[in-house]
């Protein structure tokens, strides 16, 4: 990892989303956003769509954006990544949510992040260390079964980044969380294929400074 210490503190960070995907920030302008996403989504209704039939559309977009919304703000997010264009007439289901930094407790006294990120990495199966813009990082990969007790609806593929913030004091970390849906009898090709696109986002990540 190359350090920072000749830079200052990052005020916050940028991620490039793909073409095609939009995002709702969810502090404040969420519902400015999500109007927006819907206006959207209902000027790509094909052609021929009856016209009377568009209200009951917008409802249930609108109803599906709320509840995705609700699920990342229950989840810590600050903001949240959606495609909302089909890719090859394809509603991808997946999304990124960017959660607020949280604070995890050094492995030493005289210890640092790497130290912190080594110690998860050694208790989380098929996680990896990365680079994000200087910034060491851990990477991990797993499949959530689908559990209605717990809240899980449909199963789903999970990838994590966590990422220290440099120079916070005390230690912050930065978590973003992609989820991709599995459908009974998908591919997981696809399924990899779009793990493969969340990391090329993450590929983006830069820290901003004031």
């Amino acid at each position: 990892m190359t350090t920072t210490e000749h830079r200052p503190a990052p005020n916050g960070f940028n991620l490039v989303p793909p073409p095609g995907w939009d995002v709702i920030p969810l502090h404040s302008g969420t519902r400015e956003a999500m109007d927006r996403i819907v206006r959207k989504a209902v000027a790509q209704l094909p052609v021929g769509f009856p016209k009377d039939d568009i209200p009951k559309a917008r409802l249930k977009l609108t109803q599906e954006m709320k509840k995705v919304v609700r699920r990342a703000s229950a989840k810590g997010g600050m903001t949240l990544y959606l495609p909302t264009e089909r890719l090859h007439g394809i509603a991808l289901p997946v999304s990124i949510v960017a959660s607020e930094p949280i604070e995890i407790p050094r492995v030493r006294p005289e210890s640092g992040p790497e130290a912190v990120l080594a110690a998860l990495a050694s208790e989380t199966p098929g996680a990896e260390i990365r680079e994000l813009d200087d910034t060491a990082a851990l990477r991990s990969e797993r499949e959530v079964p689908a559990d209605p007790e717990q809240g899980v609806e449909v199963a789903h593929r999970r990838v994590e980044y966590l990422v220290p913030i440099p120079d916070s004091t005390p230690d912050k970390y930065l978590t973003f969380s992609y989820s991709a849906l599995i459908a009974p009898g998908s591919d997981p090709a696809f399924c990899d294929t779009l793990v493969e696109l969340f990391d090329a986002v993450m590929g983006t990540f830069r820290w901003t400074y004031a």
